[in-house]
């Protein structure tokens, strides 16, 4: 704590590793950090779109390496971490489990078993990989007197309940119980955990998801209409780490859902039901 009251910010001149950072928010992320003075591994599935992130940060001057890996294989999470600290020359600071897909507009029941087992294995077992393989080695750092944080990205509808969703939203509302659990068992290690619940972010996460024609067309509308950028998510949700926060909620209408939800939950979930009727009676 230093003489003003302001904490060291993690944010800055971070050793980071993201995944899923060929585009959209992963891609924001790295970007950011990069220009906060970190060295930053970007790693998607995708090996090109990585190089892609990778190589406009160096072509800025700044320092990253691409690293292919699926994160529904624990093997390559593995090789992943020991790729990054062989870069790092040591452990690294700060670890985004970013990568996700979409998946909606069909009830339970009428949505395929594939599409769950897809949704899930990404969506969720990601960030579990990602915890699984970097947890001891940010916490025995920690404990070593470094600094170091882990941020999951989740979204509003690990809350939202929206009807349509269920694979999306009971993956994202693992990722949040992970993160609360990983936060309360790393308490005093100096590992902070933050995990971020936007709305609607405009990335193409839509477009290379399986999600009906009806339900793309509505969720294009409402990024145009709502959505944040991805860069502006990133800046947000990085200063909310800096400042030690478990939530990130960048959107109003996501804090307004959440404190609604843990307030009258009943009332809540009856209201996005019949809402949902009305703007979209398939559902």
């Amino acid at each position: 704590m230093g003489l003003l009251g302001s904490s060291n910010k993690r944010s800055r001149d971070a050793a980071a590793v993201i995944t899923g950072a060929g585009s959209g928010i992963g891609a924001a992320f790295a970007t950011e950090l990069a220009r906060r003075g970190g060295r930053i591994v970007c790693s998607d599935i995708d090996e090109n779109a990585a190089r892609t992130t990778a190589d406009a940060i160096i072509g800025g001057g700044g320092s990253a390496l691409p690293v292919r890996c699926d994160v529904t294989r624990i093997d390559d999470v593995q090789r992943m971490a020991t790729e990054a600290q062989a870069w790092f020359s040591g452990p690294p600071t700060l670890v985004i489990n970013n990568a996700g897909v979409a998946a909606g507009g069909t009830p339970i029941g009428e949505a395929s078993l594939d599409d769950w087992s897809w949704v899930l294995d990404i969506n969720l077992w990601g960030p579990i990989n990602g915890c699984h393989v970097f947890t001891p080695i940010l916490r025995e750092a920690g404990y070593s007197g470094q600094l170091g944080g882990i941020i999951n990205v989740a979204s509003a509808a690990a809350f939202g309940a929206a009807p349509g969703m269920a694979a999306y939203n009971v993956s994202k509302a693992g990722v949040l119980s992970l993160s609360e659990t990983l936060a309360a068992e790393l308490s005093g290690t100096g590992v902070a955990v933050t995990v971020l619940c936007p709305t609607f972010v405009k990335t193409s996460i839509v477009e290379s998801g399986r999600i009906t024609e009806q339900s793309t067309q509505l969720a294009d509308r409402l990024m145009r209409w709502t959505g944040f950028s991805p860069d502006k998510v990133a800046r947000m949700c990085l200063d909310t780490h800096d400042r030690g926060g478990l939530y990130c909620m960048p959107q109003l209408d996501a804090r307004f859902g959440w404190h609604i939800k843990r307030y009258a939950p009943a009332i809540y979930t009856r209201a996005v039901g019949l809402t949902t009727r009305v703007t979209n009676p398939s559902h």
